[in-house]
């Protein structure tokens, strides 16, 4: 199986997401998606095998998503992904593509359902327990 994970090393979520996927047996393809952002076509094919809005990638916080008024519904979808390519850290993650289907992987426990041979518990790195 080849599994490839849009990954940010700094947001605990992905890092908890990539260590399952690590921990059941899995060498995954990480994209660190900050440094290499997805080319406008791939982000689209993302969003389409995600399954979701354009706007339900866009993450809020920690971001500039305010400060560019992306709450505003005047926003096309062309334009925000325009948003997205320009400030890469508007995509939300941690992003897992398997031959098991494309999710958001929040929770991370999430990508369990990715997997061939998921991992049977699991220590987040907050202490919460996944059995």
């Amino acid at each position: 199986m080849t599994v490839t994970i849009y990954h940010n090393p700094a947001c605990g979520t992905s890092r908890n997401t990539l260590a399952m996927i690590k921990q059941s047996g899995e060498e995954p393809v990480v994209i660190e998606y900050l440094k290499t952002p997805p080319p406008r076509e791939r982000l689209k094919e993302l969003i389409a095998a995600l399954g979701m809005p354009v706007r339900g990638l866009l993450r809020e916080k920690g971001t500039p998503y305010k400060e560019l008024g992306l709450d505003d519904p005047k926003w096309s979808d062309d334009e925000l992904l325009d948003f997205m390519l320009a400030h890469p850290i508007l995509i939300n993650r941690p992003i897992v593509i398997t031959s098991k289907g494309t999710k958001l992987c929040r929770p991370s426990e999430t990508v369990l359902a990715l997997l061939d041979h998921p991992v049977r518990r699991f220590v987040k790195e907050d202490g919460e327990i996944i059995e």
